[in-house]
């Protein structure tokens, strides 16, 4: 047992020469090529998909731009959207959007009487 041991040790200098030095960006260039292809396959998959969605900006591109000031003005008055609860919308048509964090109102400013409004 020992003898084969002493072989075995022996001849493991051998088998390693044998065995090619493999430079080291050989790895990091593979792992590059197999995700450009990864990426190359995920953007053929969704090239239809975006054209579509494409298409259909295009067409709502006059309402979103008529939207827009509107969208800015809105959001001049909300401070931030975590203080207000979802939408609801009532039977008449009407959307209610509810605050769920009291306003911190100001400091109330004395009228030429001196009178305050609550």
């Amino acid at each position: 047992m020992r003898q084969l041991i002493a072989l075995c040790l022996i001849a493991a200098p051998a088998f390693a020469e044998d065995i090619p030095p493999v430079p080291e960006d050989d790895g990091f260039s593979l792992m590059e090529e197999g995700m450009k292809l990864v990426m190359r396959g995920m953007l053929a998959e969704m090239e239809p998909t975006l054209g579509q969605m494409d298409e259909a900006l295009s067409k709502l591109e006059p309402s979103l731009q008529e939207l827009g000031p509107k969208l800015l003005s809105l959001m001049s008055m909300i401070d931030d959207v975590g203080n207000y609860d979802f939408p609801v919308m009532l039977p008449n048509g009407d959307i209610l959007i509810r605050r769920n964090v009291p306003l911190v109102p100001a400091d109330p400013k004395p009228g030429p009487n001196g009178e305050i409004d609550l």
